[in-house]
């Protein structure tokens, strides 16, 4: 692995972190600047368009274009018969992908209501929607698998094709029982543990499909170029992977494909499977032409992937004093049609909630995800670990209640602490927690300890209810992140990355990364997009990767740039690369250096001498070491006043970049850097949601919610504030609106935001965000991700808040009136 091990008293000096640096698009976007997919499509490009199937299983007997192709300004109808037969994965993974290769471009069998049946190529938006009325289709309607708990070994196989294809064996696929991964992971001795609790909770939750809801639809277009490659411009988090997917589907090597991604409206992981981008590239590919595609959001809604439905079986054992000694949780997922993310989802409903409460005596996590004729199921905000807290936290409130007790008090009583070694998560040494400080705060800004859980008012009753979270920071051993640092003419930087700002602000906090390590401001900084032939590689923009992982690349990058830099200018100055100092402004030697000749990792600011580590094991005080950048303890320029710190040679940054490209044996001077890592540090929050209750209707107004995250160093507190309140809001939708319909016969009800109800500004309470923070040894100057942990507390805190005002638990989401008005009311 390629990373590196940092000291906290790194993060006393920060002046370019741990500041509200404006996002470097802000301006450009506030003023309306054409930065998005469809601003950039060529004039002239061909539209194209889909024809979705109106049945959940269906084989075509057979399909008639003739009447759509006598349009006028209709240029091209494809159907199944037209593309490759090389099955392949929308799952924006690295190689070899997790997720098994079941799909095709178009497919005798539509498997779901919204899957591609033919594609339409023309001249107009108008022409290409008069020829999907005209395509005549003769379909064979199958019986389809709609309930999730009676997929296995259900009659109807949804996947029998022979040219399926699995990656890996461990996801133990058995497509012919529609199941497509399932897997045990015990610790410990269950049973013996169970026999010791005084009290077991056990319970089922269920959670609902729930859409990403982005502002931004899926769309692309595609061009040829004069060499025959093709390029892909796309909204979408996973570029390279993109790539990849484009190859597959045309059938054509990854060399003939570019993928360039420009500014993203939003993602929330949908973006992290491909889409309509591999029909837009297949129309020019046979045509030639430009050809673009948008999608509606009615075909967003119905025709792309959204959060898995999960059942979430959770026994819970504890004595009478709220020791927590055995948890085993099992889940039931709906993958859907397809099976992207699905062996890897699940994985995150045991494996970040399970090491919360590490130090139970026991604990089992098992599951089955399983194939269905519904829209299939992809990557969300919290990819998993949202529904698992549901049922964990739900479960750990209701053993709260049942023993009497503070939920608050049962978890610090319970929370795994740093130092200790996580089972449930890949044997993982946890380096930084902040989780009991965090959930202490909360409390705090509550005023947990002055009010009851329950109070009536009147016509309506509040209630009180708390939660804790745990995610990622990347995935450990898998994730690449790579840079591209180079020193420009007049003394700027140019940063290259393969990361996807998706509306994050990625790009500045790189920028900020870049600016504190090289000792400048961040407008000295200039972050380039991506675009797969000139850039970096880099996994995506997921997994909560992108602060941490590539924040470290760049770290490294800005390392082995001054490195490069000193070198150089003792070149200039006829001096040993020993004796250059760099501040950040300039670069100058003193009066006295070392001996001619001495080795540059000796001195100041030198390559490490540590060597990189490929793996964690208890301690790592011994692997810390003081980043080689500008103002990092220990490799500090003479102080002012020393005899020896007279300057004899000195350039500024500008005249030395302007020096270095004069010619003769100049160059630009370039650093790239790779980080990779063998762990992957989970963040931690706290929620405490306030809520009233109607007597009348049932009706849930959450009045107050604070959320209080340890992320690390933070490294911008306005982007980080901003990502807590925003996942806190997806988080009350799930908890209480948000839910994916279908008919009886597979039909989406949900097809608008007129039907499927996502909150508005005016359904947000009052959202209040504090942060403590951690140092993570691991992390680039103590960082960690803050992108999906936010999401995960609001579901569980508001359905504790509501069964201590209602004495009714809902563990059916959402949480409706008409579930709070005739739940059955336990104790």
């Amino acid at each position: 692995m390629s990373m590196i091990v940092s000291r906290e008293e790194e993060r006393r000096t920060l002046s370019q972190l741990h500041t509200p640096t404006v996002k470097k698009d802000a301006y450009a976007l506030l003023a309306g600047q054409p930065v998005y997919t469809d601003d950039l499509a060529p004039e002239g490009a061909l539209t194209v368009k889909i024809l979705h199937s109106p049945h959940a299983f269906a084989r075509i007997r057979a399909i008639d274009t003739a009447r759509a192709l006598k349009v006028p300004g209709v240029v091209a109808v494809y159907t199944y018969r037209d593309v490759p037969q090389r099955r392949f994965t929308l799952a924006g993974q690295s190689f070899p992908e997790a997720s098994p290769y079941d799909r095709l471009l178009l497919d005798e069998y539509v498997r779901y209501e919204g899957d591609e049946v033919a594609i339409v190529a023309a001249e107009t938006e108008r022409a290409a929607d008069q020829a999907l009325r005209l395509i005549r289709v003769d379909y064979e309607v199958l019986d389809p698998v709609l309930d999730f708990t009676r997929a296995i070994d259900n009659p109807t196989v949804i996947h029998p094709e022979e040219n399926y294809h699995v990656n890996g064996a461990w996801i133990q696929n058995e497509r012919l029982r529609n199941i497509v991964s399932q897997g045990v992971s015990a610790v410990g001795d269950l049973d013996a543990a169970f026999a010791e609790a005084d009290v077991v909770i056990d319970r089922t939750y269920h959670t609902r499909a729930n859409e990403q809801a982005m502002m931004e639809t899926f769309r692309a277009f595609a061009e040829m170029d004069a060499y025959g490659r093709i390029t892909v411009t796309a909204s979408t988090q996973v570029p390279f992977h993109v790539r990849r997917m484009v190859a597959a589907a045309l059938d054509i090597p990854q060399a003939r494909v570019r993928v360039v991604k420009p500014r993203i409206g939003g993602g929330f992981g949908a973006k992290q499977s491909g889409c309509n981008e591999i029909f837009c590239a297949f129309v020019t590919h046979r045509t030639g032409r430009p050809a673009k595609i948008v999608y509606t959001r009615e075909e967003t809604n119905t025709a792309s992937n959204a959060r898995h439905e999960m059942q979430l079986q959770v026994r819970l054992g504890a004595r009478r004093d709220g020791t927590i000694v055995s948890i085993d949780l099992h889940v039931l997922s709906n993958q859907g049609a397809y099976g992207e993310h699905g062996p890897t989802t699940i994985g995150l409903a045991g494996h970040k909630t399970l090491p919360l409460y590490n130090r139970v005596l026991a604990s089992r996590f098992s599951y089955e995800v399983v194939y269905t004729n519904t829209k299939p199921a992809g990557a969300f905000r919290g990819y998993g670990a949202t529904q698992g807290l549901f049922a964990v936290e739900s479960a750990v409130n209701e053993l709260a209640d049942a023993l009497g007790m503070d939920p608050c008090e049962v978890r610090l009583q319970n929370l795994t602490r740093e130092g200790e070694v996580m089972a449930q998560y890949d044997g993982n040494t946890l380096f930084s927690t902040g989780a009991e400080a965090c959930l202490r705060r909360a409390q705090e800004m509550i005023g947990w300890g002055d009010k009851p859980l329950c109070r009536d008012l009147g016509d309506r009753v509040r209630g009180l209810g708390c939660a804790l979270a745990m995610q990622g920071s990347s995935i450990a051993g898998i994730d690449i992140a790579s840079v591209d640092l180079r020193l420009e003419e007049e003394g700027f930087y140019t940063l290259s990355i393969g990361a996807t700002d998706m509306g994050t602000g990625c790009d500045t906090i790189l920028a900020q990364f870049a600016a504190e390590a090289l000792g400048c401001t961040v407008d000295d900084i200039v972050v380039r997009g991506v675009d797969t032939d000139v850039s970096p590689y880099d996994t995506g923009s997921y997994a909560s990767a992108t602060t941490y992982l590539t924040g470290m690349a760049v770290v490294k990058a800005a390392e082995d740039l001054i490195r490069r830099m000193r070198t150089f200018a003792a070149g200039l100055m006829g001096v040993p690369a020993r004796s250059v100092y760099f501040d950040g402004a300039r670069l100058y030697t003193t009066a006295e250096g070392p001996a001619d000749g001495a080795e540059l990792a000796e001195g100041a600011l030198a390559a490490p001498t540590e060597p990189e580590f490929s793996e964690v094991t208890g301690s790592i005080d011994h692997m810390r070491r003081a980043y080689a950048v500008v103002g990092a303890p220990g490799v500090s320029a003479p102080e002012e006043g020393d005899p020896e710190a007279l300057a004899v040679h000195e350039l500024t940054r500008a005249q030395f970049a302007a020096a270095c490209v004069r010619g003769g044996d100049g160059d630009c001077l370039t650093a790239h850097a790779a980080a990779s890592s063998p762990t992957s540090p989970p963040p931690f929050m706290a929620g405490i949601a306030e809520v009233d209750v109607d007597k009348a209707t049932g009706e849930v107004t959450v009045v107050d919610y604070v959320g209080v995250v340890d992320c690390g160093t933070v490294v911008n507190e306005s982007l980080a504030r901003v990502q807590a309140e925003g996942g806190i809001g997806q988080g009350i939708g799930m908890a209480l609106t948000e839910d994916v319909q279908r008919g009886p016969q597979g039909r989406m009800r949900t097809r608008t935001f007129m039907q499927y109800k996502i909150p508005s500004r005016l359904d947000i309470p009052r959202v209040r965000v504090d942060f403590c923070e951690s140092y993570e040894p691991t992390g680039p100057y103590g960082a960690k991700s803050i992108g999906e942990v936010v999401i995960n507390t609001p579901p569980p805190a508001i359905a504790s808040a509501i069964a201590h005002a209602t004495g009714v638990y809902v563990r059916d989401l959402p949480i409706t009136p008409e579930k709070v008005l005739l739940g059955e009311r336990e104790g």
